[in-house]
């Protein structure tokens, strides 16, 4: 830790406080994550396990980068690359209006990075503006891997609590053990509605059964038609057959027919039907997709 000076306090995250800090060595900015661990505990956080496991196979531009991890008796420091801000940051500083062009670019970046984590076989399961890292350049990179995990592996089912409640698919929502990589492009797509806002949450529910309602007026309540075997979930629950009134691109008037149309291929309550990472960067909203930011496949 003589390595490193620390500069201030700039977050608490899923299981510790994050500090800004200067490699005293080569004065390169980073950003230190400590966990707590408890004498009385079962030594480190599987959560802080899981994500040096996962950020260690995971390499990419758009992830955010762990140079090192640090270990003494009470307390284990995560040193990653530092970011200016978090999506949420850079919405409060807005002021309601947004560059449709860096809209764009943010839901690019985003899916790119999805697209990396699904091909290694990682949901990320968390995705939310606050776990989306932006640096000086424009450049957005998912952090936060606290609740991911490795879905290569046969498990009879997954946690149902996962996905911050406004994030969170109608599936997990009606209590889904087993999922897929859908789970995170619905978050995605939350994402992309509130970029396309300026930061209004999509879905801001306060309980389950509110963010299933939000869901089901504005895209309309599911049936064993659109969505089989939706009425053998473990928490399924009818809800009043609300229309399809295509409300979603009314939430987003600002985006044009294509950008309006990808948001509502990711936002569909049968996750057999939401577009994966690749075929979301393969729309044609992106077409117009400034160069720079497309042909940026370096490490």
């Amino acid at each position: 830790m003589q390595k490193y000076e620390k500069l201030e306090k700039i977050g608490e995250g899923t299981y510790g406080t994050v500090f800004k800090a200067k490699n005293r060595e080569t004065h390169e900015i980073v950003a230190l994550k400590k966990v707590r661990l408890d004498e009385d505990d079962e030594g480190v956080p599987s959560s802080a396990l899981r994500e040096i496991c996962l950020l260690k196979e995971l390499k990419h531009k758009n992830i955010v980068r762990l140079y090192d991890v640090l270990h003494s008796d009470k307390k284990l420091t995560l040193v990653f690359e530092h970011c200016d801000q978090d999506l949420k940051k850079y919405f409060d500083s807005l002021n309601g209006e947004i560059d449709l062009d860096v809209v764009k670019s943010f839901l690019y970046q985003l899916l790119r990075g999805l697209a990396f984590c699904h091909s290694h076989n990682v949901l990320h399961r968390d995705l939310k503006p606050q776990n989306l890292l932006i640096n000086k350049n424009g450049e957005l990179k998912l952090a936060d891997f606290g609740l991911a995990r490795a879905f290569g592996i046969p498990v009879k089912c997954y946690s149902a609590e996962v996905v911050t409640l406004w994030y969170r698919p109608p599936d997990v929502l009606f209590g889904a053990k087993l999922y897929t990589t859908s789970i995170d492009m619905w978050s995605a797509g939350c994402i992309f509605a509130e970029l396309a806002n300026a930061g209004r949450p999509l879905f801001p529910g306060s309980d389950v059964e509110d963010q299933l309602k939000r869901i089901f007026k504005m895209l309309g309540t599911p049936t064993e038609e659109t969505w089989p075997g939706l009425t053998t979930l473990p928490d399924y629950k009818s809800f009043p057959p609300y229309p399809t009134l295509g409300g979603l691109p009314q939430f987003a008037p600002k985006l044009n027919s294509r950008g309006k149309d990808l948001l509502q291929r990711l936002l569909v309550c049968n996750p057999a039907l939401r577009l994966s990472a690749d075929e979301a960067m393969a729309h044609s909203y992106f077409a117009d997709l400034n160069p720079a930011v497309k042909n940026d496949r370096c490490q």
